[in-house]
C-alpha cells in the first residue's frame, strides 16, 4: 500500500511515517522507482510505535523494542517497565490522597495530618530514561551504536 492508505489505516499524518522511517524505527519497502511501499506488517509495527509512544517511549527506544538484535534491548525495555510500575505507585496514592481529600473535614487540607503528609513526595521519584545530551548528538555520539542507521537497514521479525 501507499503511504497515504498506510497514514490512513494508522491515524497519522503521512509526514510521521515518514519521520519514523528517517529515524529507523519502521523502514518500509521501496518500488523500482523509490516509492515507499507498506505491507500489513509495517502498518502492526506502526501500531507498537504508537503503543510505546503513548507510554513515553522514545524512537530511540521503540527502535530498540521493534529490533530484536539491538544491543541494549532487554535493559531499555526493563527501564521502562520501572518507569511503568513507579508511576503506577504513584498515580495510586494520588489517587488515595484526591480520594481522601473529597471526604476531609479539616477547614484547611494543610491541617489534615493525611493530606500534609501527601506532598512529601521523595518517596514518589520516578526512575528517569538515560537521554543522549544535545552536545553528543551534534558530535553524532548516541552513547553506542548508531540508533538511526542511514541505509541497508531491515527490520527483524523477531521470532
Amino acid at each position: 500500500m501507499k503511504i497515504g492508505e498506510a497514514s490512513r489505516r494508522v491515524g497519522v499524518p503521512a509526514h510521521v511515517l515518514r519521520h519514523w522511517h528517517d529515524s529507523g524505527v519502521v523502514v518500509p519497502d521501496r518500488t523500482a522507482t523509490g516509492h515507499r511501499v507498506y505491507t500489513d506488517e509495517h502498518v502492526r509495527r506502526f501500531r507498537v510505535v504508537q503503543a510505546c509512544q503513548e507510554v513515553g517511549m522514545s524512537l530511540e527506544e521503540i527502535r530498540h523494542v521493534l529490533h530484536r538484535d539491538e544491543a541494549g534491548r532487554t535493559e531499555i525495555i526493563e527501564r521502562r517497565l520501572d518507569w511503568i510500575r513507579a508511576q503506577r505507585d504513584r498515580l495510586a496514592q494520588a489517587e488515595a490522597f484526591l480520594q481522601h481529600v473529597v471526604d476531609c473535614t479539616h477547614d484547611m487540607l494543610t491541617r489534615c495530618p493525611s493530606c500534609a503528609r501527601y506532598p512529601d513526595t521523595s518517596s514518589l521519584s520516578l526512575p528517569t530514561t538515560p537521554r543522549p545530551d544535545a552536545s553528543s548528538i551534534a558530535r553524532g555520539d548516541r552513547g553506542g551504536p548508531d540508533p538511526f542507521p542511514r541505509s541497508g537497514t531491515t527490520l527483524s521479525t523477531g521470532g
